[in-house]
């Protein structure tokens, strides 16, 4: 599934070809994604302008300035934009055409995403309104992050993953902060000190900065808005390395499962 830096990596890449420009149209070939696609959506943004282009979490906003449109794209989904003619594929649901000639294309194989729209604050949208902080915003503190896990027994790697306490932390980032700060994923949240809470969230924000600059982890059906895959995968550290030598102390790297999910991390490094 595209995470936060996989989603903020496409809003950049398609912003500066679609902000401040007009809807002319609206194509959907499919209306059955993950929730409909409103059928009045048509009507809602013809002829309307985009206002701004903003990501909250794993969704993707189109402001216009009588309502937002809210993106998702799902497990397997991605956004493109495709010059003028450009033909159709499979799985090529959604088209928003441009006063510019370009269309912003919704390409979903699973058809887990979704288009939606609101005429009311998107922040006040049932998916969006009790979503945690960002986590590249100063919001997200060791201060914050230690009062979150105070008398929480769950692990610390299911706390950061959750979305009402820090969006955007996916499995591979997660595995990948904690290494970096020298905490071990099984160990109990409410056990960590201010000093650790602090050095947890300098390693989120690292590793997201990290994974935003190289374009997004490539993942096996995450491709970037050009169609290009992103390169931070070749920087990863520890997920997807199962017996392999430690970065730092030249360990093998141990795999086992959280929550349905597989988690890497040195049992050296990581107390």
């Amino acid at each position: 599934m595209p995470e936060l830096p996989e989603v903020e990596t496409t809003r950049r890449g398609i912003e500066p070809h679609i902000n401040h420009h007009v809807i002319n149209d609206l194509v959907v070939r499919n209306h059955a994604l993950r929730w409909p696609v409103p059928r009045r959506l048509r009507s809602k943004i013809s002829g309307q302008r985009i206002h701004a282009v903003d990501r909250r979490g794993k969704y993707i906003l189109l402001r216009f300035e009588t309502g937002t449109v809210i993106i998702h794209l799902g497990m397997s989904g991605s956004l493109r934009v495709c010059p003028p003619g450009t033909p159709a594929r499979k799985h090529d649901h959604v088209d928003f055409l441009l006063d510019n000639g370009l269309s912003l294309r919704l390409h979903d194989p699973r058809r887990f995403g979704a288009v939606l729209w609101t005429d009311k604050a998107p922040e006040r949208h049932k998916l969006l309104s009790s979503l945690g902080p960002e986590p590249l915003q100063e919001g997200f503190n060791a201060a914050y992050l230690h009062e979150q896990t105070r008398k929480r027994s769950a692990s610390i790697k299911s706390v950061i993953m959750n979305s009402h306490i820090v969006v955007g932390v996916g499995n591979i980032y997660a595995c990948e902060s904690l290494f970096l700060a020298g905490i071990n994923p099984k160990r109990r949240a409410g056990t960590l000190s201010m000093a650790r809470c602090g050095k947890l969230v300098a390693s989120i924000k690292q590793v997201l900065t990290e994974s935003i600059t190289q374009g997004g982890t490539t993942l096996r059906d995450y491709i970037r808005e050009n169609g290009q895959p992103g390169y931070f995968a070749l920087r990863l550290r520890v997920y997807g390395k199962a017996g392999k030598p430690c970065p730092q102390c030249g360990k093998p790297i141990r795999q086992i499962k959280q929550q349905q999910r597989s988690t890497f991390y040195c049992t050296h490094c990581q107390r």
